[in-house]
């Protein structure tokens, strides 16, 4: 069974770096795409960022130049910096691990409260 377990979620100044993390069990962690997402309240889940197995990422465009998504396959973790933090990224983040992505995910973790005061 995958298990995925978030951490490094808090309360941040608007302007401040957040780095979360997400660590993965019961997987073949190299072969898999790792994805962070968020929800706000009253809104949808949306896509922030993406590494697929070879490393290519893609990231949202609200976010793009300001987090950074990378992975350490030997520990089995994806991690999402987030620099330059604004009070509209305040959100639960949530990673997910998906054998067939784009298709679908097939793993979520618990999600990490973000919020980010003005």
């Amino acid at each position: 069974q995958v298990q995925l377990v978030e951490s490094g979620g808090g309360l941040v100044q608007a302007g401040g770096s957040l780095r979360l993390s997400c660590a993965a069990s019961g997987s073949i962690f190299s072969l898999v795409t790792m994805g962070w997402y968020r929800q706000a309240p009253g809104k949808q889940r949306e896509m922030v960022a993406v590494i697929t197995s070879g490393g290519s990422t893609n990231y949202e465009d609200s976010v793009k130049g300001r987090f950074t998504v990378s992975r350490d396959n030997a520990k089995n973790t994806v991690y999402l910096q987030m620099n330059s933090l604004k009070p509209e990224d305040t959100a639960v983040y949530y990673c997910g691990l998906s054998y067939s992505w784009p298709k679908k995910y097939d793993f979520w973790g618990q999600g990490t409260q973000v919020t980010v005061s003005s």
